[in-house]
């Protein structure tokens, strides 16, 4: 978070003796430590769902080969999952050291990737302005102006979405985005200067290739996060730089050639092969069908954003928000609906220019009173009808918000498959969870480069007919023996098969676990 403030006073007394000077904490610092403990509470107490236990299942693998971990839902090999990224790395190692599981690890990655993203949006909005309240209008026009209806997507930092998605890399690469903003925006503005040497003493050319090395860490960690921060960056460069001098050029193409360097050595995956690769395209079509309930609050920031422009068309925000809408509108036209994924990232120009303009000293004009007024009533609109139950438990809940998704946990299931047996279920949230806990699916429930994406479908394609009212015994024997199935886990709709023998069942949802084969 931004720095504190030192106030200089009278000096009396033993005071002397230490100058005089008080620490005082900014604006931001008090309301970013009350946010981090608020939302580390909420995040906490709603269970984990939806892709925690793909990524818990990354955790798992790497705990059991740092080196060479195998796929993160199948029994296959693992090489050139996209998911094996350094954040990941950092992960595993961590839960060989301690022991714990990748429930465990996800849940303590929240806090602290949510410290990275506090800190790093307060040096970003410090760069843009030295108004000491406008850090904290940011954080509040960024978890609440999004709109009235819920948008549930990681790399969404809204309020609601926060309880769910703190723990994935995309938070942790956002973080780390805002950061890279704030050094780039720096260094643009610092252009006058033809030799830059950095708060540790760096001269500017290291200083140059380490934000170099931090946009190709983003790269590794969240892909998509990634082309938001490198759009960022552009709009930074070309909105404030002056002065376009060989070694001015010479220190961005360093910046660019780091980010790269970095990218392409990393020995897990290939980085570039997913520029081509559109597998996860059809499943983020969904992000562009409800744009106006999820995201018109933001709109609110538009004549803040509006009257940057009017002052200088090169500003920051109003270029970034512009590379930004147009890759939004690349991938609805295209048909790669992958970049949608920065939606979340493309209402920041718009949230951050309003808190900048509501920021500004008193007195205000009509025209700021109004927008100010309408931010309130667009944050209260907002909060209400979307982002309250985030915190606000049921048990001290007058109205009835709506609450986060509470999965059904499957510990039961978990402590009678061994790590690595290979499960076949037809419940939609069996799927999505039970490789967080070591167990292999049959048939993956997400895309991933490791796996060919023909092969993942004609899985999915045998567990359906494995699954199938009229399959006959021999035929799913066939498929027990062909992925080297050891368990069912079934829905309380679903018959069990005569072959196999029920071990455990969840009180909570009328699960079934039963065990097939060998």
């Amino acid at each position: 978070m931004s720095a504190g403030v030192l106030v200089r006073r009278t000096v009396r007394g033993a005071t002397a003796l230490r100058g005089g000077r008080v620490w005082r904490p900014t604006p931001y610092q008090v309301a970013g430590l009350l946010f981090w403990l608020v939302m580390t509470v909420a995040y906490w107490r709603v269970p984990l769902c939806c892709d925690a236990g793909q990524h818990a299942a990354v955790v798992e693998r790497l705990k059991a080969d740092l080196l060479h971990p195998r796929h993160p839902m199948a029994d296959l090999p693992g090489a050139g999952s996209a998911y094996y990224s350094p954040y990941a790395v950092a992960q595993g190692a961590f839960a060989r050291l301690t022991g714990l599981d990748g429930w465990a690890v996800l849940r303590l990655a929240g806090p602290l990737n949510l410290l990275v993203l506090l800190s790093g949006l307060g040096r970003f909005v410090r760069v843009l302005t030295p108004r000491p309240w406008a850090p904290v209008l940011a954080l509040a026009a960024m978890t609440l102006l999004w709109g009235t209806e819920r948008a549930w997507w990681s790399g969404y930092l809204g309020l609601m979405s926060m309880t769910g998605n703190l723990g994935y890399p995309s938070a942790f690469a956002i973080g780390l985005a805002f950061w890279a903003w704030a050094l780039t925006g720096a260094r643009a503005r610092d252009a006058a200067r033809l030799r830059y040497v950095g708060p540790s003493g760096l001269p500017g050319c290291a200083g140059y290739a380490g934000l170099g090395l931090l946009y190709g860490l983003i790269l590794l960690v969240h892909p998509i996060t990634s082309v938001a921060a490198a759009l960022g960056a552009v709009a930074l460069v070309a909105g404030w730089q002056r002065g376009w001098r060989p070694a001015v050029v010479g220190r961005w193409a360093l910046t660019a050639g780091a980010a790269g360097a970095v990218a392409v050595s990393w020995p897990y995956f290939d980085v570039l092969a997913l520029a081509g690769d559109d597998s996860v395209d059809a499943m983020h079509r969904t992000l562009y069908l409800h744009l106006p309930g999820q995201f018109w609050l933001a709109l609110l920031g538009l004549p803040a954003l509006w009257l940057r422009g009017r002052r200088s068309a090169r500003d920051p925000l109003v270029l970034m928000f512009v590379l930004e809408c147009a890759v939004v509108a690349y991938g609805w036209f295209s048909g790669h609906y992958t970049y949608g994924r920065i939606l979340g990232l493309t209402l920041v120009p718009l949230q951050f220019a309003l808190a900048v303009e509501l920021a500004a000293p008193r007195p205000w004009g009509v025209r700021r009173r109004l927008l100010g007024l309408a931010a309130t009533a667009g944050a209260c609109a907002g909060f209400l009808t979307v982002h309250a139950g985030a915190v606000v438990p049921p048990a001290l809940d007058p109205v009835g918000f709506d609450q986060p998704p509470r999965w059904p946990a499957y510990d039961w299931a978990a402590r009678h498959i061994r790590p690595g047996e290979v499960v076949i279920t037809d419940g939609y949230y069996a799927v999505h969870a039970i490789a967080g806990h070591g167990p292999n699916l049959a048939a993956p429930a997400w895309p991933d480069p490791a796996l060919d994406e023909r092969e993942r479908r004609r899985r999915a394609a045998d567990v359906r007919a494995y699954l199938a009212p009229g399959s006959t015994r021999a035929e799913r024997a066939a498929v027990v023996r062909r992925y080297h199935v050891r368990w069912l886990l079934l829905t309380r709709w679903h018959p069990v098969p005569e072959e196999a023998v029920v071990v455990a069942w969840s009180r909570r949802t009328g699960e079934v676990l039963a065990r097939v084969g060998g």
